[in-house]
């Protein structure tokens, strides 16, 4: 459950993505250093507001060659630069750029680790949009929430955090990552 098409207030604008989503980035967000604690050579992921691909292209490095990411968005402009992007870089073979339809995530094969970087907030389901996130992970398989402290309160999270608890998932740690509240949660 992302989103009514028509609720544009809550979804960044595909050309502002331009603005986060650059080199200087890595100073506070490094992907790789991120990910590479919960993601294997092989593994499926699944990127939801994959954007222009700031965390699906280094994703489709940790899988490797035998490994899969889905990259979901709802705007087409943002998965098209994506496309393109992992085309340059030589890892557009490990990415499936997927369009999602406004109320739903869309079917997907069953995930080993399942990321959502800043953007539950977005979510005005959020059960409906929790659910979808709880049946696409394998059993044991890690979803990675965080949220910006800019934009959600620590209440706001905690409930967040309790839904999810009440869905199933299972609280595993809190990592440190900068300017984020964070939580990954197993299935």
């Amino acid at each position: 459950m992302l989103r009514k098409s028509t609720d544009k207030k809550h979804v960044c604008p595909w050309w502002l993505c331009f603005t986060f989503d650059n080199p200087l980035r890595k100073l506070l967000h490094n992907p790789e250093a991120i990910l590479s604690p919960y993601v294997r050579p092989g593994d499926r992921v699944i990127d939801i507001g994959a954007g222009m691909g700031y965390f699906s292209i280094p994703l489709a490095r940790l899988v490797g060659p035998t490994g899969q990411v889905t990259a979901i968005d709802i705007q087409p402009p943002m998965l098209s630069a994506l496309a393109r992007r992992a085309q340059r870089i030589g890892v557009a073979e490990r990415i499936t750029p997927h369009l999602a339809n406004p109320g739903s995530l869309g079917p997907h094969s069953k995930a080993d680790f399942i990321l959502a970087f800043w953007m539950v907030h977005e979510v005005p389901d959020l059960n409906g949009f929790l659910t979808e996130i709880f049946h696409l992970l394998k059993p044991g398989g890690h979803f990675l929430l965080v949220e910006p402290k800019i934009h959600v309160s620590r209440g706001s999270f905690l409930r967040t955090l309790g839904t999810a608890k009440e869905m199933g998932f299972t609280l595993k740690e809190n990592p440190k990552i900068r300017l984020s509240q964070s939580a990954l949660l197993e299935v």
